[in-house]
């Protein structure tokens, strides 16, 4: 097993965890307001990892914290876009549009990085494109706000992939230092806005303490740090398209815990979000050898 194909498996397991995340979200919104969950859960991941591994986070460096700080500024706004677009517009519409990360980091990536995309990285593009339409949209695509916020957290959220794609290609970064850092930074500025606009409270029940704690030390702990390490293997792009299953991680556990169905439509697409996966990984040429192979053997 090849150390980009370990690094995308350990990335659908993070996107795993983000398809899980919409429940818990709306568990804890019965209680507590958006940046004061979100002041939370990056506060908790924070303070989880700095326990667990202090000795490997004392030695950070300026440059290091620098990055730290601006890429929780990014997913500060990835955050404000996905959790306030939901909001005003349909569900369907924010799960298509806040996966077109998978379309926006190639593009990115190709005009400020000159990176030319591969065939088969553009056929899972395609793909997925296809796919994530067949699984969220209705006929009822309008613009609105909601919208707006939306492509801006798929826009910010491409952005954030090439930033650290780039920063874990420094010597002087530790990947691991910048993935629990970005966590800090990122929990402040949550904080500060929720002083600022919301009135922050701790959570009262346990059922939603659960959700709290299982979103801060899963979905947003070991999911941004298992993303820092993963970059340091595979591409923002493959990075892109591989999180495009959330939608799809998403419906099974809507499926599971809501009794929600999905039309045949839904199904295809996911079924096309999944094929994207394998089109990216396989060396179709060896396969098709390995497959004639096979089939001689056969019939000799």
């Amino acid at each position: 097993m090849t150390k980009q194909l370990k690094a995308d498996l350990m990335l659908i397991l993070v996107t795993l965890f983000w398809g899980v995340s919409y429940l818990l979200i709306d568990i804890s919104f019965s209680e507590i307001n958006v940046f004061t969950l979100n002041a939370l859960r990056f506060l908790i991941a924070f303070i989880a990892a700095g326990i667990l591994a202090f000795p490997k986070l004392k030695t950070v460096n300026r440059i290091t914290l620098k990055y730290s700080a601006l890429l929780g500024a990014v997913l500060l706004v990835v955050y404000i876009g996905a959790t306030y677009g939901v909001r005003y517009t349909s569900l369907s519409n924010a799960g298509f549009l806040c996966a077109l990360t998978v379309v926006i980091t190639p593009v990115l990536a190709f005009i400020f990085q000159r990176k030319k995309p591969d065939k088969k990285l553009l056929i899972a593009v395609v793909m997925c494109l296809v796919g994530i339409g067949l699984l969220t949209l209705n006929e009822q695509l309008r613009p609105a706000l909601g919208d707006i916020l939306c492509i801006l957290c798929a826009f910010a959220y491409a952005v954030d992939l090439l930033i650290t794609e780039n920063a874990v290609k420094k010597e002087e970064i530790n990947a691991f230092q910048l993935g629990v850092f970005q966590l800090g930074f990122t929990g402040i500025y949550n904080l500060v806005l929720a002083f600022f606009v919301e009135n922050p409270v701790l959570p009262k029940t346990p059922k939603v303490w659960v959700a709290v704690l299982f979103l801060a030390v899963f979905c947003t702990g070991a999911a941004f740090i298992i993303q820092v390490l993963a970059q340091q293997y595979t591409s923002a792009s493959h990075v892109g398209v591989i999180f495009s299953l959330e939608p799809v991680f998403a419906g099974i556990v809507a499926f599971a815990f809501a009794g929600e169905v999905l039309t045949m439509r839904a199904y295809f697409g996911a079924i096309l979000l999944i094929s994207s996966i394998f089109a990216m990984e396989l060396e179709i040429p060896k396969v098709v050898t390995s497959f004639k192979n096979f089939v001689k053997n056969k019939i000799v």
